[in-house]
């Protein structure tokens, strides 16, 4: 399994836009093939920085899904609203109690 985690800073009065945004695509990236869970996390001090924590079966499903068009026209309109360049890191669990 792949965890991804994907740190989003916006501007501030485009937070909404990425909300919408967001909620009208966020079943159809649960439902991609391969993706098992699906996460939108706030910073809690800071309102324009969002993470997205994903899980994944096979890192080609990442991949897939990073291929797709679904991924493109979600990160295309995503990525106009951004105030600092995006960061994200693909992790796997080693531990878990």
């Amino acid at each position: 399994m792949i965890i991804r985690i994907v740190k989003m800073t916006f501007h501030s009065e485009r937070v909404e836009d990425f909300l919408n945004n967001f909620h009208r695509n966020k079943k159809s990236i649960r439902n991609f093939e391969g993706c098992t869970h699906l996460e939108l996390l706030q910073e809690k001090n800071k309102d324009n920085v969002f993470f997205t924590y994903s899980y994944w079966e096979e890192e080609e499903n990442l991949e897939n899904y990073r291929h797709s068009a679904l991924f493109k026209e979600v990160w295309a309109y995503t990525k106009t609203l951004f105030s600092e360049k995006p960061q994200a890191w693909s992790v796997e669990r080693k531990v878990e109690l």
